[in-house]
Parts: structure tokens; C-alpha cells; sequence
């Protein structure tokens, strides 16, 4: 991470170029301020690359959301007199040279960005910052991804933390309350450079849902803030609940980084101010939630291997996973039989976005008693959320498999019958995601009649949850 004040002195002739990647917004931006506290003229950049999305599994739906937001910002960036430039490349590999060909047409000697944390990304920047150095212009990354950055909570021996709550009470310990975020930026001195014509077609990745998502910086902080005093204190009690808008709906808005995670503290610790005690209950369950952003993506920076598609617990790659496509296929469809699984999937596929209880009833499900590979899962979750993160998915998925950090134990399998009677209670969620049994009761929608699966209007469960429960532990306990 750089230093601000031991950057070089600007130079009037000279432009400071600023790449935007996950982090599309002008407020509690760190690369920005720091860009525009430089004094040269402010240009901006974005990079399209399609060949590398559809290889990192992003969703068409997510793309869509992107290409929405980048509108937004990109009159927001004017407003400030920064036009924006688009660089379009198929994979990363293409991009250093194109990069360096924008800096040069632009006159750009300061590069400015935040911090990505995968494998891919991280080479990515290597070889960008590498080729743009050899042309004498400098390059500036900055953590702002996370409200911690990676390597600030450690253990006493500087060694990352690989379990949650002692991360979390070591982070809560070293975060600055009450916590801040950036002041805005000035108008800067316009450059003369035109913004780019954002073209639609090449965030098209395919057919997606309706995006029920307003996009822009203004529309995020009116749905935090309408979180905030409607929902945050309950959010302890409603958060498992499908059937309600319990939950913040705000990680679309943070996987592009629409939103800071320092954002979303500061308003929660402002809701702290003169809450009773059952709010705040609901109000630090959530602030846990941002927590566990910043603890998976600490394990993404330094456990790069889980971003290669293996296992944080190597011992589990021995595990005699199942790759039955047909099986797969019902799990994906939401055709599975098991009536609060079916209307997750279904959720997931119709609207691009799932219930964060439901990710974890769905991926134990696939994992544990259909014993499929939970990268098979992890994938199609990418490939269809609004939200898709690489280190909160990767670290649910492998939570939910017992593979990863912090995980589940092996022996503890969720039962989805009674995760649904449990947490929608009257099938109020089911029947409107599995509208073909909206007419049992609420005992039987979960577990529908046999003369039901008889008459070919729903499957039949796909397995016994008892018995491949009982499998699963044995295939764990095989590896001790």
C-alpha cells in the first residue's frame, strides 16, 4: 500500500489517472481521494473484459448491474470534472500493454487504484505495475476493499487468524471508533479528454433476471440508510427468515463497491447512538456480518490457494465427492424434493440473488447429503448471483462443505425439512417460489404427501436425509 506522503510532487504538465475496479463510487473512495489530493488533472479509467468475466464465472445479471452503476458513476466523475476512459481487452493477460498506450495518449505519470485480492488480480496488477514503471510512471495501490486491511488483525505473532472470533474481537479492538470515512472530493481541474461512450453490448454475458436493484451511489445510501431505521435493531431476530426483508439487501451494491464497508459501519455505529438494548442486539449482529467480509477476504489475501479452486483444508481434497450431473442438474433446477431447497434455487435463478440462510441450507444440502463437490456449487452460484464475491462465496461455500476455515464441523449437517419448519414456519416463502404445492397446509408443505409425489405434480425427495447424512459423516471421519 502506498504511503500518500511519500509520493512524488506533482507535476503541472502531467495527468494522475485513476482505475476503477470493484470499488465504483466517488464517496469514501481511497484510491480517489488520494488521486485528487496530487494536484494534477484527475482522468479516469475502467476495464472491460469479458473473455476473463465468463473465466471467473461472473453473472450476466452481475454484469448488467455493473455496466447500470458504471452510468451513474461516470456522471457522478463529471460532476467532479474526471471524464471517464473505457479500456476494453478479452482477458488480463492482454491489458498491461493497452494500459500503458492510455497513459501515454493521456499523458498519465501517476497511476492510482485500490487493492484486489485473487490470484488472477493480483498478477494482473503485478504485470501492469511492472511494465508502467519500466515507462517512469509511477503506480499507487491502497487497501480499500475492507474496513481492516489485510494484514492489520493478526495474532501476536503476526500470523493471520484462520478462526472468526478471536478475529473478530481482535478487529473490533484495533477498529477506530467511532469509524470514518473519507471527506468527498473537490471539482478537479477539468483535463481536456472526453469521457468514452459506455458500449451495453459488452457487458452482455447472457439472458438475466430483472435487476430489482436501483443502481447508483445515491440509491445505495438510501437503501442503507432505510435499513437502518426500519430494519437494523430487528435484524438479530428477523435475519433467518426468507419470507421477510430482514436483511440489509446491500451486497450488490458492496460486491461492486457502490458501497464501502466503512460506510455501512459508520452507519451502524451512528444507530448505536441511544438504541435500547434489543436493538443493539440486531445492530452488532450486523456489524458481525461486515466483519466476516473482511475476515474472508484476509483468508483470500493470504491463503491464495482458495482462489485457485482448492481447498483450505488440503486433507479434504481426499474426499470422494460425487460429480453426478442428473443430480446436479435437479439441485440447480430447484427439482430436488425437498420443498425449501427447491424454492431457494428457484429464488437464486429468478431473481439473482438468495437468501443468506438459504445459502447455507442449499450448499450444505449439495455438499453433505447429495455429497456433490462443493466447487460444482460454488461455480453456479457465481455464475447466477447479482452479489457474486469470490471471498464471501468461496469462504460460505467452504464453510457450509466443512473444507475451509472456520467451518461448520463435519458432524454437524443442517436438516433443510427442519430449517424450513423452522424458519418458514408457515411456507410463506415456499409457496411463493414452489407455486405448485402452495396448497398444503403448512405441515405438509414441507414435507409434501406421498400421493402428491404420485401424481407427478412435484418429485420425489431426491435422497434420504437421514442415511446420506450418516454417509457424509463417515466419508469425513475416514479422513482422521
Amino acid at each position: 500500500m502506498t504511503d500518500i506522503t511519500s509520493m512524488p510532487t506533482s507535476n503541472t504538465n502531467s495527468r494522475t489517472l485513476i482505475w476503477f475496479r470493484s470499488d465504483l463510487r466517488v464517496e469514501d473512495n481511497t484510491a480517489l481521494q488520494a488521486a485528487a489530493a496530487f494536484s494534477n488533472p484527475v482522468v479516469a479509467c475502467f476495464v472491460i473484459t469479458p473473455e476473463q468475466w465468463r473465466e471467473h464465472d461472473m453473472s450476466p445479471i452481475k454484469a448488467r448491474f455493473i455496466y447500470e452503476n458504471l452510468i451513474c458513476l461516470q456522471q457522478s466523475l463529471l460532476d467532479k470534472c474526471i471524464p471517464l476512459k473505457i479500456i476494453t481487452v478479452a482477458t488480463f493477460d492482454l491489458l498491461p500493454k493497452t494500459l500503458l498506450s492510455l497513459c501515454q495518449s493521456c499523458e498519465v505519470t501517476q497511476l492510482f487504484a485500490n487493492h484486489e485480492y485473487g490470484v488472477n488480480e493480483k498478477q494482473r496488477d503485478y504485470q501492469c505495475e511492472r511494465l508502467l514503471s519500466d515507462s517512469g510512471i509511477g503506480c499507487h495501490f491502497f487497501h480499500d476493499q475492507t474496513v481492516m486491511a489485510p494484514g492489520a488483525v493478526t495474532k501476536s505473532d503476526s500470523t493471520p487468524y484462520k478462526v472468526f472470533t478471536p478475529f473478530s474481537k481482535q478487529w473490533r479492538k484495533l477498529t477506530h471508533w467511532p469509524p470514518g470515512v473519507a471527506a468527498n472530493i473537490k471539482p478537479q481541474v477539468m483535463p481536456a479528454i472526453k469521457p468514452d461512450k459506455i458500449d451495453k453490448q459488452l457487458f452482455n454475458l447472457g439472458p438475466h433476471p430483472a435487476i430489482a436493484w436501483q443502481a447508483g451511489e445515491e440509491a445505495a445510501h438510501k437503501k442503507l440508510q432505510a435499513f437502518a431505521t426500519q430494519a437494523m435493531g430487528d435484524y438479530r431476530q428477523h435475519r433467518d427468515l426468507p419470507a421477510l426483508e430482514g436483511t440489509s439487501s446491500l451486497s450488490p451494491y458492496l460486491a461492486i463497491g457502490v458501497l464501502s464497508p466503512r460506510q455501512c459501519l459508520k452507519v451502524a455505529y451512528d444507530s448505536l447512538q441511544g438504541a435500547n438494548p434489543l436493538a443493539e442486539e440486531g445492530i452488532q449482529c450486523w456489524i458481525n456480518e461486515i466483519i466476516w467480509r473482511d475476515f474472508y477476504i484476509h483468508i483470500l489475501d493470504f491463503f491464495p490457494h482458495v482462489s485457485r479452486h482448492q481447498a483450505f483444508k488440503i486433507k479434504t481434497e481426499n474426499l470422494p465427492w460425487r460429480y453426478d450431473e442428473k443430480d446436479f442438474q435437479r439441485w440447480c433446477s430447484g427439482q430436488t424434493g425437498i420443498p425449501i431447497i427447491d424454492a431457494a434455487m428457484r429464488q437464486l435463478v429468478e431473481t439473482g440473488w438468495m437468501h443468506n440462510r438459504l445459502r447455507m441450507v442449499t450448499a450444505m444440502f449439495l455438499s453433505k447429503n447429495l455429497f456433490i463437490d462443493w466447487r460444482w456449487g460454488e461455480r453456479f452460484f457465481m455464475q447466477h448471483l447479482i452479489d457474486g464475491f469470490l471471498a464471501s462465496n468461496n469462504g460460505g461455500w467452504q464453510w457450509s462443505a466443512s473444507t475451509g476455515t472456520d467451518s461448520v464441523p463435519y458432524f454437524r449437517v443442517f436438516n433443510p425439512t427442519t430449517q424450513g419448519q423452522r424458519f418458514d414456519t408457515e411456507g410463506e416463502f415456499i409457496r411463493r417460489f414452489v407455486p405448485e404445492i402452495q396448497h398444503l397446509n403448512n405441515k405438509e408443505i414441507h414435507e409434501p404427501p406421498l400421493d402428491l409425489f404420485s401424481s407427478a405434480s412435484y418429485p420425489t425427495p431426491m435422497v434420504d436425509l437421514s442415511l446420506s447424512r450418516k454417509t457424509a459423516i463417515q466419508h469425513f471421519k475416514s479422513l482422521e
